[in-house]
């Protein structure tokens, strides 16, 4: 999937990337919401390899904007026309902009009209800023909280809070567009 609008773009992450996203995965200040406070301790070949393994089941992505990588967003199926989502704007001088938010839209926009009936995603309950962009930027609900679920990297006890939004929501909001 390749979506670009004015100066942001959304393309499939490639072996040329996997160098950035090593980078970006043992960073533990841009992983440490994730639970890696210290990186996630990868190779660059490791990554190299796994994005080999990308299908149109599970893809990775790079963020651009004015032509320059700024963070990464992922899909994957989940079966029953459902696709789990992630995003992460990397670089810290471009968070706080709105551009998650529009950034999300597209992506989502473009999962419902491959053939997507319902996107999930999750957040550490300590991400306020995600919650707010998922429930009230983008209409989606939230459907179960995980609490004290998992130990990070720290071994701090840490909750997640899971949500869905569906393409009948996502359409009636006005926030899609029916291409169908």
């Amino acid at each position: 999937m390749n979506i670009s609008t004015n100066n942001v773009t959304i393309r499939n992450a490639e072996s040329s990337d996997a160098e950035l996203l090593c980078a970006w995965w043992n960073d533990g200040k841009i992983m440490a919401h994730a639970g890696f406070p210290n990186g996630i301790h990868t190779t660059v070949e490791e990554i190299r390899n796994s994005l080999a393994t990308d299908t149109d089941d599970r893809r990775r992505h790079i963020i651009e904007y004015d032509g320059r990588p700024i963070g990464e967003m992922d899909y994957r199926n989940k079966g029953g026309n459902t696709a789990e989502i992630g995003i992460k704007i990397c670089d810290f001088t471009m968070q706080e902009k709105g551009l998650g938010t529009m950034l999300l839209s597209l992506f989502i926009d473009a999962l419902f009209h491959r053939g997507y009936d319902k996107i999930i995603v999750d957040t550490n309950t300590k991400n306020k800023r995600a919650q707010h962009v998922y429930e009230n930027k983008l209409g989606f609900k939230k459907v179960h909280v995980h609490e004290n679920a998992w130990r990070d990297q720290s071994g701090e006890l840490q909750s997640a809070i899971d949500y869905e939004l569906t393409k009948d929501d996502w359409l009636c909001s006005g926030r899609g567009q029916d291409r169908e």
